[in-house]
């Protein structure tokens, strides 16, 4: 085997299909499924209510957000794994994406034509080892509950199993010496992207709607989300 095959050059085809036709598709996919899932949910719509509210249905999903963001109340003790995981796995990821400084130079070059000053190196290793726990710790509490083990099924395990390889994909990328990694990032980047939409990683848009649509019910019958 010669060098160019030990370096990575050898499919330099793999890595410009990935980056180039497969990255025009999946993020066309990505975005028009996105928004195909988003006006579906609202046109749905609901009932006319015709019950006498008794306070605010406005202010009852507001303040579903954003006390279901928390643990809060008597269930402290039974969410607080949860939301902890949950939030070191989301808001490492967010970072990640957002200012990770390969992710700033693709944005500004190939989405927006605009960048930000992006993440220290230091800090980035900090918030890849963050989301990396953060997703464990969820996946093993799925694992370990024998009542949330139940309520999940195989999609919840494909999201989460494509995550985790879209963010270890991405350390390896990290290596510039052998530009095959990037290719295999940017393909897993792919596959995730034409997946999104029909999967339960939707959850990351429509955790929105749904609370706010509980909150609403609730809140315009004068009861606490």
């Amino acid at each position: 085997m010669n060098d160019a095959n030990q370096s990575g050059h050898a499919i330099p085809w793999f890595t410009d299909f990935a980056e180039g036709p497969l990255w025009y598709v999946a993020a066309t996919v990505f975005v028009f499924g996105v928004l195909w899932r988003i006006v579906g949910l609202l046109a749905l719509g609901r009932g006319e209510d015709k019950s006498v509210p008794k306070q605010s249905g406005m202010a009852g999903g507001i303040k579903a957000i954003l006390l279901h963001s928390v643990p809060h109340g008597g269930f402290f003790t039974h969410t607080a794994f949860h939301v902890i995981a949950g939030y070191m796995f989301h808001i490492g990821l967010f970072a990640l994406l957002f200012f990770a400084a390969p992710h700033v130079d693709f944005l500004r070059e190939r989405v927006l034509g605009f960048g930000w000053t992006p993440l220290p190196d230091w800090a980035f290793i900090v918030a890849a080892q963050i989301s990396f726990a953060g997703l464990i710790l969820l996946w093993v509490r799925r694992v370990a509950d024998p009542v949330i083990r139940r309520l999940k099924d195989a999609h919840d395990y494909i999201g989460s199993g494509l995550t985790f390889l879209v963010m270890l994909t991405g350390c390896f990328a990290l290596q510039e010496s052998r530009p095959v990694l990037a290719g295999i990032h940017m393909f897993t980047v792919d596959i995730w992207l034409i997946y999104f939409p029909f999967s339960r990683l939707m959850h990351a848009f429509t955790f929105l709607f749904s609370r706010y649509y509980t909150g609403a019910f609730y809140g315009r019958r004068g009861v606490t989300p």
